[in-house]
């Protein structure tokens, strides 16, 4: 009988609620979970597009030594006497986990009390590292504790909502709804974008800031500064509940209107209007994400934006507070676990004594790491330098994500024992693991996650695991075992771990610690399996409840008194004459991560089908980079890639936007982390991915394409300087530039794409213009395509991909795939803007010439913007752009 799974999509920290329809057949059907408090029904494209993305093609489905089929016991047996034998040689901190915020938190809780514990060392780190680690350490320096005081329902009951370094649209795009609704239903409230790009979220905001890159700490140190000045000050509340703000006062002296404009670079109007309108307005949420946490003073920034609500007691009350929005689905069940190599499980300190004597007797562990481990950047220096000589990288792919990516994969490269456990065979770090453990993944995974607004929430299997895939918590608890514990781990699924983990929470608490869910401690799989989703904390004998913290004070040092953190002002130019640009780093709508998911669903790759670069129209001309040209981006690492320039006034001058998600699967030079240096925050060990400096040059190839094929093209049969290969309806889409291939274009096209020797060939060679099609067919089906030129090739894209399953009966449909056009009356949909519906934007230009003037007028005539509704910006961009032509 078909049946309904719910669980939690495994994207981004809002922790939306799905469920999963599987029929008998064994198709599964995706839909948002009206009864989940995140997002109330709502899913973004990526959530909606979960299904096409369970299929097989690329998965791990056995473990492998040096490459070679095995078996789960040789595996296991060689990884934990490889390990033991570092130790033993070597001490515990010769060996280091690597972990992710895609686990659930029953692994990273097995991962660190492995570590931690049993190891003895604190080498584990997580690649939430990169995300969300200033936020924690903020959190940390101001509350004493890694809290997040409100939740997702402030949005909607403030009257201000300030987005800092925060692409809310593209990036949460479920709470980005939940905002747009909010404001659409109470048009006086309030919303201020803080961001160096003018970003798709910037479309709801009465008030763009485009700062500098790093200008924070100064906008906000002379918010706090106006906000004293002018008497805007909760006195009881700083009296009763807090300390240093005498201190802050004196030593971070309040700059003068243009100094503080001088260091933004924004002008004294916007920075009079931003601070009156935090100062009158009481209920103000400030949500941030990478754009602060991601910098060289990414704590201060959090420390500057907490500064400002501590002083105005606007914390912990309803549409009152910072509200840090986390990067990945599980970022916060890490924190909670002790998942950084400087923190504890359930929220203890590990450099506090009293925390390690107590976690040690819970678990009855042999030794405790007696001090913080390498933090992510300073983890991989120490794999180069060969202090770690045995490293285990579970569920990411650091060869990509890493900032200086290229010394990180010739680190890994070297490291003597490297185990990957992983879904997909073939990512870029995978391809340099000595052993490596198949994983299950989404859909076959049974856990739980924690969400930014510390709501915790089922993460269910329901579909089998392939072939020989395991949990990671089986795989770390098997390691265990056999390194000779087997009583700490001897677990039987994560309803035991889970309820271990709520033990420990509230082991010896009191209310000294902000974590406890305590109530969950005598959890059996019965329970477990029916839990649903509930906030924390929540201790022993009590029952789950929506829960905010801070509004009365109550913080977690030891005398229950906040911090304001004196901040150091950031904003120094990185850029030279050698390197005249500032690189900004992030994601974009309809792709996560490297693109190991999501890049599997051809509706998600439609709408930004390779790497690009967004440079301002002045800068590109001024560097004769001409809109779609390729252009090469180096840094001071030495390292450079090679994108396509998309120009727009959406990026501010002197500043390049880069999104980070190609790899070495899906283009030829696009990662482009291997640009960003490997500095971090001080303080949180964070790297710094939104101010780097690089220079900027066009890229001349004598020979472009653009092909599409039915099948994959073989790795290693693409030596273009330029290639970046795509997802698409029927196949896959590949966009080239570089040296024709010496064999000649019709050999290769043949070996590239394993086409069968009869296949044939119609095409044409323009010897003057100086473009060659070529296309191969196999009966009716169009089995590759070939458009090739000595200049950037014009041609339907997203029409000749349509031809991958149209049928070409006749000599004329083959014609028509070689012209790269449709027929007269054919449609063609044009570059894809709304993926969810795979709407093009022909056909909402169509919309408009007849008559649909507004974003919602075109929803209701193509669909377009009607669901996740993060395509919203673009279409009223291509509305505003077809008015003009409409009057005339």
């Amino acid at each position: 009988m078909p049946h309904d799974v719910k669980t939690t999509c495994p994207y981004c920290g809002v922790g939306c609620g799905v469920i999963a329809r599987v029929e008998d057949d064994g198709q599964v059907s995706i839909k948002g979970d009206p009864e989940h408090p995140a997002n109330f029904g709502r899913l973004c494209s990526k959530g909606s597009a979960l299904a096409e993305t369970l299929d097989l093609e690329g998965r791990v489905l056995y473990p492998q030594i040096d490459g070679t089929r095995s078996d789960w016991d040789t595996a296991l047996d060689r990884v934990a006497s490889r390990f033991r034998q570092t130790i033993a040689e070597h001490g515990p901190d010769a060996v280091a986990f690597y972990v992710s915020g895609q686990l659930l938190t029953e692994d990273y809780y097995v991962a660190n009390k492995l570590m931690k514990g049993f190891i003895g060392s604190a080498n584990i780190d997580t690649n939430s590292r990169l995300c969300m680690a200033s936020s924690v350490a903020g959190h940390r320096r101001a509350f004493g504790s890694d809290t997040v005081p409100g939740c997702y329902e402030d949005l909607e009951c403030a009257d201000l909502v300030v987005l800092v370094g925060s692409n809310m649209a593209w990036c949460h795009p479920v709470l980005y709804q939940r905002l747009a609704a909010a404001k659409a239903s109470r048009p006086d409230m309030k919303v201020v974008v803080i961001d160096p790009r003018r970003t798709a979220t910037s479309d709801i905001a009465d008030l763009h800031l485009q700062l500098h890159p790093d200008g924070d700490v100064a906008l906000f140190g002379g918010l706090l500064h106006h906000l004293h000045q002018t008497g805007v000050v909760d006195h009881a509340f700083v009296r009763d509940h807090t300390v240093g703000l005498e201190v802050l006062l004196a030593e971070e002296p309040g700059s003068s209107l243009a100094a503080t404009s001088n260091a933004t670079g924004l002008s004294v109007e916007e920075l009079l209007r931003f601070y009156a309108l935090f100062a009158v307005t009481e209920k103000v949420v400030t949500c941030y994400s990478q754009g602060v946490n991601q910098s060289t003073s990414g704590t201060d920034k959090v420390n500057a934006i907490i500064n400002c609500h501590l002083l105005t007691g606007r914390i912990g009350r309803p549409g009152m507070g910072p509200l840090s929005l986390t990067g990945q689905p599980n970022a916060m069940g890490g924190r909670e676990v002790g998942g950084l190599a400087n923190m504890l499980a359930a929220h203890m300190a590990i450099e506090n004594p009293v925390h390690r004597e107590r976690v040690q007797r819970f678990w009855n562990a042999p030794r405790i790491a007696e001090k913080p481990g390498l933090k992510a950047v300073d983890m991989f220096e120490a794999v180069a330098d060969g202090r770690i000589k045995a490293l285990w990288i579970m569920a990411t792919n650091p060869v990509v994500s890493m900032p200086d990516a290229d010394r990180v994969r010739v680190a890994i490269a070297a490291c003597p024992f490297v185990v990957v456990s992983d879904i997909q065979s073939d990512t870029d770090t995978a391809r340099l693991a000595h052993v490596l453990l198949p994983s299950t993944g989404w859909g076959e995974k049974d856990g739980t996650v924690t969400n930014s607004e510390r709501r915790i929430s089922r993460q269910r299997g329901f579909l089998p695991p392939p072939s020989e895939a395991r949990p990671d918590w089986w795989q770390l608890t098997e390691i265990g075992r056999r390194l000779g514990h087997e009583a700490a781990f001897d677990y039987d699924g994560p309803a035991k771990i889970f309820a271990e983990h709520a033990l420990l929470s509230g082991f010896e608490n009191d209310g000294e610690r902000d974590f406890d869910i305590a109530a969950f401690s005598d959890i059996d799989r019965k329970g477990f399996d029916a839990l649903a989703p509930f906030q924390w904390p929540c201790p022993a004998r009590t029952e789950p409840r929506e829960s905010r913290f801070f509004a009365a004070g109550g913080f977690y040092h030891p005398d229950r008194k906040a911090r304001f953190v004196v901040s150091r002002q950031g904003g120094a130019a990185r850029r030279s004459t050698d390197f005249p640009f500032t690189l900004n780093t992030g994601r974009i709508r309809d792709q996560w991560h490297t693109m190991t998911r999501t890049g599997k669903s051809a509706r998600l790759s439609a709408h930004l089908a390779e790497p690009f670069a967004e440079i301002h129209p002045r800068d590109a001309l001024d560097y004769d980079i001409r809109d779609a040209d390729l252009v090469d981006l180096v840094s001071e690492t030495g390292a450079h890639v090679i994108v396509r320039a998309l120009l727009t006034d959406r990026q501010a001058r002197g500043s390049i936007f880069v999104p980070m998600h190609w790899t070495g699967e899906t283009a030829a030079l696009g990662r482009i982390d291997a640009l960003v240096p490997s500095r971090t925050d001080p303080v949180s060990g964070q790297p710094a991915s939104k101010n780097v400096a690089i220079a900027a040059r066009p890229y001349r190839a004598p020979v472009y394409g653009f092909v599409v094929s039915a099948n994959r093209p073989e790795r290693g049969t693409l030596p273009f300087a330029y290639w970046a290969l795509a997802r698409a309806e029927g196949g896959y889409r590949l966009e080239l530039a570089g040296e024709s291939p010496p064999e000649g274009w019709e050999l290769w096209a043949r070996a590239a794409f394993c086409l069968p020797a009869g296949a044939d060939m119609v095409g044409y060679v323009d010897t003057v213009g100086g473009g060659t099609r070529l296309a191969f067919f196999d009966g009716q089906q169009l089995l590759a395509a070939l458009f090739l030129s000595d200049r950037p090739v014009a041609v339907s894209r997203q029409w000749a991909i349509s031809q991958l399953t149209a049928e070409h009966l006749d000599r004329s449909a083959r014609s028509r795939v070689i012209a790269g056009r449709p027929a007269a009356g054919q449609i063609d949909k044009g570059a894809i803007v709304c993926s969810c519906f795979s709407v093009g934007i022909n056909e909402i230009a169509a919309s408009i010439r007849s008559g649909c003037g507004t974003v919602e007028a075109v929803g209701q005539a193509v669909n377009a913007g009607t669901n996740c509704g993060s395509c919203r910006a673009e279409i009223r961009r291509i509305i505003d752009a077809q008015r003009p032509i409409a009057a005339e």
